[in-house]
């Protein structure tokens, strides 16, 4: 048995981090008389670059949470934020009371479908670097503001999905109170689901001459269980507003995968390939921060987050004759361990007329523990498989700053700063490396409001990209007959971004987006040949990105359909980098796998993405109906010796729902309509891809089927 300790050292890193934790904790005790943290600004600029909504404005909607108030404001396109190593570029673009819930794991919109809505009282869009609020490059942010007195509330919902392909059923459910308790306000809450689901298909394999060699009849089962707790509380102690966030989520989940292999040659005869994934997770993460008035042009903030993911899978494949017999039984048995914890320190300063500093210092520390332990039985007696840089530690100590001061003058402002990130990445177990980087981060943004209802903002700015642990460890592609290999050799990709941006507000409803961007990329992580058979995530030069985004809301009211909207969100885009095996440019290497809308991945690296919402509500009646449709463009990964090519097509849902019995919303919604084909297409070559002849070639048809939901909610 393994056992995990958080390292111990004396470095210069740890050194950085336990004197910011120090300063962090003096901030609770700091003397100083009461203030509100975030005092609202009367200038016409700010009152320009903020659109309020109050809650009347959502009551058309019957929202049941603080996230179906946010889903509806027109303009608005909600961001989790990333999966990256520290908090600023994971925070996404919401704001609960002018600040971000310090967590990364619990989500934002996973947070504010825990609040009801009869405790928000408004909501407001920012587009400015207004009131203490630090954009963190996006946008735009949603703040959502929560009534003072909040009175105490239950909130329950319950759902069942049924697919109706492979006939298995889904059902959750999840319960939260909202409460004060001797003035704390706190929300904490339970969920729990029992999922049953499968997808079925068919592949054909072709040799190098285009002849149809082998048949395949596919079919794949998912069921497991996921239970989740959390607990959020704000209070205020003495002069200093302090929050809790803790969440935990435990998940098990079994997928077996069948596949008959019958080949079109009478000599060979049919086999089963039989894959089974078990895999178990366990997730908990605990988030405090504390702010307060320093004096009367300064505010601190400290924030101090730990989370750790304990991940297990069980990998298996048996090769069953038509005989029955078993000539192959394949296992791997892989763990990874995971922590990160992370301190930072935010001061605003607001001293200087028409200006407002920020200084942020945030450091943090990374680990990950990979383990696999491959066999493999051909008859003979399981033999033990040697997977190179599958049994490594990575750990990554790093610490950055921003100072950046936002100038407002007429009817400009300019929001400029510089930052800078220094850490080390050491890896040990099978390879044995360590690397320092230090990048400089200029940023500039310069938006023009004119008026309310109009802005202009042009953007400048470098941005490190932050590497993913699991490219540094190896790992088994059963399904495939392939390994997944890592590179202990990563350094991250910077990018210089460009972006000019128009924003249009007409009335209570209509807005208009329009973005242009163009992105200068060094040390592209893309796929990177490693042999004439085998590649990693890697460096492979350098490279561009160019495009465009539109968003915009549309009221249809004008067309004789009273309450209706149309939501539509388009991007295109191009890019360009030099291929390590061909030596020509072409495209980025996209993201392998599915996914269809409301799940469609907007930003991709592909050609375009399109997502249209239309929707009716009949507030009288207190009813509402809608359709939501997608579809982007084919995803291209480019391997040494292979071209993988991932595409769904276009996919409909449907959904209508009341709240007019009992108070209860009932929600049924349609997902997948028409069923549309999810397509694979792998081309192996003899060697290197496009520089040698077709092996063979795989194009695989996959279904997830159309899926009912029935889902009910309230609050009392």
């Amino acid at each position: 048995m393994k056992i995990y300790r958080l390292p111990i050292n004396t470095t210069a890193y740890s050194r950085l981090i336990l004197s910011s934790l120090l300063l962090q904790l003096s901030l609770l005790t700091f003397p100083v008389s009461a203030q509100q943290i975030n005092p609202v600004t009367t200038d016409s600029l700010a009152q320009q670059q903020t659109v309020n909504y109050p809650s009347s404005f959502f009551s058309k909607y019957n929202p049941e949470t603080a996230l179906d108030m946010v889903k509806q404001l027109p303009g608005f396109q909600l961001d989790d934020g990333s999966e990256e190593r520290g908090f600023s570029a994971a925070a996404g673009n919401v704001l609960i009371n002018g600040g971000r819930p310090s967590a990364k794991e619990d989500s934002p919109s996973a947070i504010l479908g825990r609040i009801p809505a009869r405790q928000v009282d408004h909501i407001e869009l920012v587009q400015g670097q207004m009131r203490g609020v630090d954009l963190r490059g996006q946008t735009i942010v949603a703040n959502v503001v929560l009534r003072e007195e909040i009175p105490a509330t239950i909130r329950w919902e319950t759902g069942v999905r049924k697919n109706l392909d492979v006939d298995k059923v889904t059902v959750r459910g999840n319960v939260s109170l909202s409460d004060q308790w001797q003035a704390i306000d706190f929300n904490t809450g339970l969920s729990v689901e029992k999922s049953s689901t499968g997808e079925g298909g068919t592949g054909d394999k072709f040799n190098g001459n285009s002849l149809l060699i082998e048949k395949r009849d596919e079919q794949s089962i998912e069921t497991g269980y996921k239970l989740g707790g959390n607990l959020n509380a704000s209070g205020w102690l003495g002069q200093t507003l302090v929050q809790l966030n803790t969440n935990i989520d435990r998940m098990t989940e079994d997928e077996p995968f069948t596949s008959i292999r019958t080949p079109q040659s009478p000599i060979n005869r049919p086999r089963q390939e039989l894959f089974n994934a078990d895999r178990k997770d366990l997730q908990y993460e605990l988030g405090m921060n504390a702010e307060r008035k320093l004096n009367t042009d300064l505010t601190g903030k400290a924030i101090l987050i730990y989370n750790r993911d304990e991940y297990d899978e069980i990998d298996t494949q048996r090769s069953i004759a038509t005989t029955g017999n078993q000539t192959q039984y394949r296992i791997a048995d892989s763990k990874t361990i995971g922590s990160e914890s992370i301190g930072r320190l935010e001061f605003g300063w607001t001293g200087m007329t028409d200006h407002e500093w920020q200084l942020n210092a945030e450091t943090a520390q990374n680990v990950l523990d990979g383990t696999l332990d491959q066999r493999v039985d051909k008859g003979l007696g399981s033999v033990a498989v040697d997977v190179p840089g599958a049994n490594t530690r990575v750990e990554e100590l790093r610490g950055d700053f921003l100072l950046k001061d936002t100038w407002s003058f007429g009817q400009f402002e300019l929001d400029y700063g510089v930052g800078a990130e220094k850490s080390r990445i050491s890896q040990t177990g099978d390879t044995d490396l360590k690397r320092d980087f230090f990048f400089i981060k200029p940023h500039m943004v310069l938006t023009y409001t004119p008026s309310q209802g109009r802005q202009t903002r042009v953007r400048l700015a470098r941005e490190v990209a932050q590497l993913d642990f699991d490219d540094f460890v190896s790992s088994t592609v059963y399904i495939d007959d392939d390994l997944a290999l890592g590179n202990p050799n990563l350094r991250p990709d910077t990018t210089w971004i460009a972006e000019l941006g128009e924003e249009l507000r007409f009335g209570e409803l209509s807005v208009v987006k329009v973005t242009l961007f163009h992105h200068w990329i060094s040390d592209v992580l893309d796929l990177l040949p490693l042999s004439a058979t085998f590649e990693a995530p890697g460096n492979i030069g350098n490279g561009k990105r160019w495009g465009l985004e539109l968003e915009s809301t549309i009221p249809l009211e004008w067309t004789g359909l009273a309450g209706a909207r149309l939501d539509l969100k388009y991007r295109w885009q191009d890019s360009s980098v030099e291929d390590p095996v061909t030596g020509v440019q072409r495209m980025l290497s996209g993201n392998k796998g599915f996914g269809g809308t409301p799940y469609i991945k907007f930003r991709d690296e592909n050609r375009y993405a399109f997502i249209a919402d239309f929707r009716q509500d009949f507030e009288a009646a207190r009813v509402a109906w809608g359709l939501n449709t997608g579809m982007r463009a084919r995803r291209v990964l480019y391997k040494v010796n292979e071209l993988d090519i991932y595409d769904e097509g276009i996919t409909l849902n449907a959904f209508i729902e009341s709240t007019r019995w009992f108070g209860i919303k009932m929600r049924l919604l349609a997902e997948n309509i028409p069923d549309l084909s999810q397509q694979r297409d792998r081309s192996s070559f003899t060697g290197a891809r496009n520089l040698s002849v077709v092996e063979f070639r795989e194009i695989t048809t996959g279904h997830e089927g159309v899926r009912l939901s029935f889902l009910t909610s309230g609050s009392f």
